[in-house]
């Protein structure tokens, strides 16, 4: 079984946003050969998320939406966690829309349903966070 390892770097100018990073991990399963197997995609920062949907503004426009009504940023002083960083609302928004994807990697492609596609979360932007792909298989 053969393995591989990369990993994303983001710094979005604005606190929260998405991004389809969709072509970016089928890069790196073209660059590691592999034809069969899985790949897992996972944010490495606790207030960025990675997560599969449609890749459709009025979609992402709902998700701010909802996010903002179950976890709104402000007031800073209704969470207990801000202090000395003012980013709680991002930890509970990570952990609506999840940490990781793992797919099926078919004939050396993503093996996903119509208008399935990938993308980055941002909930505490303004700084470089960065995303792991690893990539198992034959």
């Amino acid at each position: 079984m053969k393995s591989y390892r990369k990993e994303l770097f983001f710094n979005l100018p604005v606190r929260r946003g998405y991004v389809n990073i969709t072509g970016q991990v089928q890069d790196c399963i073209d660059e590691s050969g592999i034809k069969e197997g899985l790949v897992l995609v996972n944010a490495m920062n606790i207030t960025a998320s990675v997560f599969v949907n449609d890749d459709e503004t009025g979609l992402h426009q709902d998700f701010e939406k909802w996010l903002e009504t179950l976890a709104p940023e402000k007031p800073h002083s209704q969470y207990r966690h801000n202090g000395y960083e003012d980013n709680a609302d991002a930890h509970l928004k990570r952990q609506l829309m999840g940490r990781e994807v793992v797919a099926a990697v078919t004939e050396g492609k993503l093996d996903f349903g119509t208008w399935e596609q990938i993308f980055y979360g941002e909930y505490d932007g303004k700084r470089q966070k960065r995303v792991l792909v690893k990539i198992i298989g034959e």
